[in-house]
């Protein structure tokens, strides 16, 4: 399952059933779980880890130095979940020992071809970075979110649970939880309805989330005032927390 022109370092780890195609260079300090398929000519530089079942298409580069002028070559590390797929000409950096010395995917992620995640970056599971999304160093994206083609964003900013940005979409504050949002600046558009649907989230809980949104934006609260009443609702919708937990840890402020 390996093709005789890869090229691996004997310092490499790689699981008994993984398959490596053709020019693929696999550099030391790289670990390979359990049913890994690497395409043709892709570079995976380490120290990174990979779990299982996870798929690199061509000409993607993975755990590549920083280019970051304060990385001086520290032994920094790249962390990837379970089951994400990384498409053609993707790039995930390592992190730095600036920030938390590592990069860090979880699971059942999409990458679509020539997305870009710096360094120090943590994205959650089940995200989709359609084509040429560009996430700068130190970004947090949480679980379920979706960035459309061509956003960017920018240092230190959080995308958070179940959010989704437009196509071309300029980031340099904050997203809450379930927030809609595209342009540049970024501005929200109310709340991701059609993917909560998607996700069986209950007609009550949207309508829920929607209020809390209003509350956020549309009613002329201060954000303290605004997580006051958001507190009030998390008895009857659970789901609120997340929204007020992006709130209260965005340390850029958030999209107006």
């Amino acid at each position: 399952m390996i093709h005789p022109t890869a090229i691996i370092d004997p310092q490499a780890s790689i699981a008994e059933n993984v398959s490596v195609g053709p020019y693929s260079v696999i550099g030391p300090d790289v670990i390979i779980g359990a049913g890994c398929k690497i395409h043709a000519h892709v570079i995976l530089k380490g120290p990174t880890k990979l779990g299982e079942d996870n798929e690199i298409y061509q000409f993607s580069s993975v755990g590549e130095d920083t280019p970051d002028l304060k990385y001086n070559g520290e032994p920094t590390e790249l962390i990837i979940g379970d089951r994400n797929i990384i498409r053609e000409g993707v790039t995930i950096h390592r992190g730095t020992v600036q920030d938390k010395g590592y990069t860090k995917i979880g699971n059942d992620n999409l990458f679509m071809a020539y997305a870009h995640i710096g360094h120090d970056s943590v994205v959650g599971n089940h995200t989709i970075l359609v084509n040429n999304v560009a996430l700068a160093g130190h970004v947090d994206v949480a679980d379920w979110a979706i960035l459309s083609g061509y956003t960017l964003v920018h240092q230190h900013c959080k995308i958070g649970e179940h959010a989704f940005l437009g196509f071309g979409s300029s980031v340099s504050k904050d997203v809450p939880a379930f927030v809609m949002a595209n342009g540049n600046p970024c501005q929200p558009f109310g709340i991701n309805t059609e993917g909560l649907k998607r996700r069986d989230f209950s007609k009550q809980t949207i309508s829920q989330i929607r209020r809390a949104y209003k509350i956020v934006y549309r009613q002329g609260h201060t954000l303290d005032e605004a997580l006051a009443l958001l507190h009030e609702m998390v008895d009857d919708c659970s789901a609120i927390q997340l929204m007020i937990d992006t709130l209260k840890s965005s340390t850029r402020g958030i999209i107006r």
